[in-house]
């Protein structure tokens, strides 16, 4: 039988295009950003989507499963951090939602930096309150690269497994990088819109900030970590190569008539949806920052498909 689910801070639905990739149907979804929930219907094909704050929701639906990815600029290693921020403390609304649904189990996708010892305080906390909620709780850091996604892209995940469920949940195996299965890299995902540049990319000055680091990866490499701020994204490979200059300092070596950054088609792609034409609606800008704040779907289809075995022993 075909297991439901429920997700709460789904965003423009990477993590739902995983849950259905996976064999799950997604019965109801939630997110406060109303750009988000327009990309979600069109990501997912699904309208089962309600734009609104979940502090305000007294009741959620019963469902098998419960996920969630709450916000996770509190745990961000880029940018500026507060370990007091309110944003930070959005886990208690997931544990209030798995209190009440009391799903067979639950799955959370964050930002790597939650592990770090600033933060290890509300990592902990976490486990803790959803251990006394009922279930058994592992969590775990994945890179998205050993899932089928061509980029460099670690998440942490905390999965729990209702006490009564005879099964042990365990996180999944590499699928790609072994057993003669290459990692994908940049080529194999995003060549072909490598000629679909007109209006696809932000065209601003590289300034300073951009040229604190090395943003170039090869075609034959994995992309660097597709991040949300149109700004900040990556070179593409046809960009000439940077030299490094002196500490936070680099230059572009040779012609710069084909430098520019990733347009977000490729951002999409490299964040493995099946379809990154989906995102051609609203603004540039928020096209790239609900691609870049999304969990790549096979990622999370992977962590599904062991929650599946793992109900189903």
């Amino acid at each position: 039988m075909r297991l439901s689910a429920l997700s709460l801070f789904a965003g423009c639905g990477g993590s739902d295009l995983g849950l259905k990739s996976a064999g799950v149907e997604v019965i109801w979804a939630n997110e406060k950003n109303e750009s988000a929930c327009d990309f979600y219907s069109h990501v997912t094909g699904s309208s089962r989507i309600e734009h609104c704050d979940i502090t305000r929701l007294e009741k959620f639906p019963k469902a098998d499963l419960l996920v969630g990815c709450y916000p996770c600029q509190g745990y961000s290693q880029g940018g500026r951090r507060k370990s007091d921020a309110s944003i930070n403390f959005l886990y208690r609304q997931f544990d209030r939602a798995l209190r009440q649904v009391k799903p067979r189990g639950f799955i959370v996708e964050n930002v790597d930096g939650m592990r770090f010892s600033q933060n290890s305080s509300l990592l902990v906390n976490q486990i803790t309150r959803f251990r006394s909620a009922g279930y058994r709780v592992k969590w775990n850091v994945l890179n998205a690269q050993d899932f089928g996604v061509a980029q460099t892209r670690r998440r942490l995940f905390i999965v729990g497994v209702r006490t009564n469920e005879s099964g042990v949940f365990e996180f999944p195996s590499p699928t790609h990088g072994v057993c003669g299965n290459p990692h994908l890299c940049q080529r194999d995902a995003i060549h072909r819109f490598r000629k679909q540049t007109n209006g696809t990319y932000n065209q601003d000055e590289f300034h300073w900030y951009y040229l604190s680091r090395n943003r170039r990866r090869e075609w034959h490499e994995a992309a660097a970590t597709v991040v949300a701020k149109d700004r900040h994204v990556a070179l593409h490979p046809d960009s000439p190569p940077l030299r490094r200059l002196s500490t936070d300092k680099w230059e572009f070596i040779g012609d710069m008539q084909n430098a520019r950054r990733l347009s977000y088609l490729e951002c999409a792609a490299l964040q493995g949806f099946p379809d990154p034409k989906v995102f051609c609606r609203q603004t540039l800008r928020l096209r790239y920052r609900a691609i870049g704040n999304a969990v790549p779907p096979p990622l999370f289809a992977a962590v599904t498909r062991q929650m599946l075995l793992t109900l189903d022993s």
